[in-house]
Formats: C-alpha cells, sequence, structure tokens
C-alpha cells in the first residue's frame, strides 16, 4: 500500500513538472556595452597662429651692366636666415582616415643675408632681406584618431628686396624690390591635445623661380641686372583653434 502510494505521488510530480516550467518567466540575459574611446574628427573650420625660423638660398648672376648685355658670370651666393612669425586659417573635411583640407598663410619675415660679389672690380655686396611670405596650399592626410600626418602643396610668394652696397663705404648703388611668387611642397605632424585645439610641427620648400632683375640706381651707381634664384627652407611650429568640428562617440 505504501509503495502504490509513493508511486501515484512521483508520478503526479512528472505530471505537473512540465506545468509548472511553462508557468516560470523566460530567462533573459544581458550584455554591458563595450565603450570604444571616442574618435577624433579633423573636420572644421580653423584658425591659428605660427612662429618658426628659415634659410633661403640666393645665387646671383649677372646678365647686363648700364643697359648694355655682358656674358652671364655668376657672383657667387648666399644664405638668407632670419625667423617667421605669422598666422594661418583653414578648412578641413574627413572620410573614413582621410583627412583633405586647404590652408591660407602668411608671415612676417627677417631672413637676411649677402655675400662679396665674385665679378667686381671695385669691391661690393650684394645682399638680400625676405620681408615677408605667403602660402596658399592643399592638404592631404591621414588621421590615427587625434593624430594627423599630413602632405601639402601650393602656391607660394615672397616680398624680396635685393641691393648691392660698396663694400668699404657702404654706400648703396643698385636696389630693387619685388614680390616673387613660386611653388610650395611641405609635410607636417599635427596632435590634438584637447578639443578644438592642436599643435602642429611642419616643414615646407619654396620653390622661386630664377627671374631676371633690373635693379634701379641710385646716385651712386648704374643700372644692371641679374637672374637671381631662390629656394626657401622653412621650419615651424603652429598652434590652432578649430570650429564647429564634431567628435564621434561610438560603441
Amino acid at each position: 500500500m505504501k509503495r502504490a502510494l509513493a508511486a501515484a505521488i512521483g508520478l503526479a510530480a512528472l505530471g505537473m513538472a512540465p506545468a509548472l516550467a511553462a508557468d516560470l518567466p523566460a530567462q533573459t540575459y544581458s550584455r554591458t556595452p563595450v565603450w570604444i574611446p571616442a574618435a577624433y574628427d579633423w573636420s572644421g573650420f580653423y584658425l591659428g597662429i605660427n612662429g618658426g625660423g628659415g634659410s633661403s638660398r640666393e645665387c646671383w648672376t649677372i646678365n647686363s651692366s648700364a643697359g648694355v648685355p655682358v656674358t652671364p658670370n655668376s657672383e657667387g651666393c648666399h644664405s638668407a636666415t632670419g625667423g617667421l612669425v605669422g598666422g594661418q586659417m583653414g578648412y578641413r573635411w574627413q572620410s573614413s582616415g582621410w583627412v583633405f583640407g586647404v590652408e591660407l598663410q602668411g608671415d612676417w619675415s627677417t631672413l637676411s643675408g649677402s655675400n662679396p660679389s665674385l665679378t667686381a672690380i671695385v669691391p661690393y655686396t650684394n645682399q638680400t632681406k625676405i620681408d615677408a611670405i605667403g602660402m596658399f596650399t592643399g592638404q592631404v592626410g591621414y588621421a590615427f584618431n587625434t593624430v594627423l600626418l599630413y602632405v601639402k602643396g601650393g602656391a607660394a610668394f615672397a616680398d624680396d628686396r635685393f641691393s648691392s652696397f660698396f663694400t668699404g663705404g657702404g654706400g648703396v648703388f643698385n636696389t630693387d624690390h619685388q614680390t616673387r611668387a613660386g611653388g610650395v611642397v611641405g609635410t607636417g605632424l599635427e596632435f590634438s591635445f584637447v578639443p578644438d585645439w592642436s599643435i602642429a610641427f611642419e616643414y615646407d620648400h619654396l620653390f622661386m623661380g630664377n627671374p631676371n632683375i633690373t635693379f634701379v640706381p641710385t646716385a651712386l651707381g648704374v643700372g644692371r641686372s641679374d637672374n637671381i634664384s631662390q629656394g626657401v627652407d622653412i621650419g615651424l611650429i603652429k598652434l590652432n583653434y578649430r570650429y564647429g568640428g564634431p567628435v564621434i562617440a561610438k560603441y
């Protein structure tokens, strides 16, 4: 009798188990979202300041004197060195990791240098001063989040002053002032250190050609002309503030 009662209770329990299981709520599993750090976006307008130094290589070749053509003859070369300070403004847009942009930059310059002429019967010195440099360039770069590596290229301008003076007495007898146009290529590495602020380290080379310069004579001399080649190397530190660029958080 006891065995029959125990068997009946066991069979009843087995029959109720599926029904009880059906009444239990479905078990759910939750997963904590994995946080991926925010991706920095370089898009937007920016404005900044810069400073640095440079060196310009100048080689003079005389080709006329007092309006009379002469056999081109090298007067020698010199380096015009000094500092630069100025500003820049531009716009960038980013697609995936690639960054594209345009930039306008202007700098005051103290680049200056001279050398004694190799052709002079009466000793005189040729001198170059660059008062300002401007650049209008396009940029292509690749961003590693808050680090941007870029190259640039475009048009360059230099405000040049050329003069010749007697080495002994210092009297200037030929002068010329011109704005010279050329090209520029460069590369830079830029870091965003707080939102919207970045610092860049940049190198540029300017190709300013070899045009013929006709000098204006003073009361101490006569006119002449020279071909003066010019190439400028610049190293700059740039500080930029960016307007309107989004920072995108990803999950």
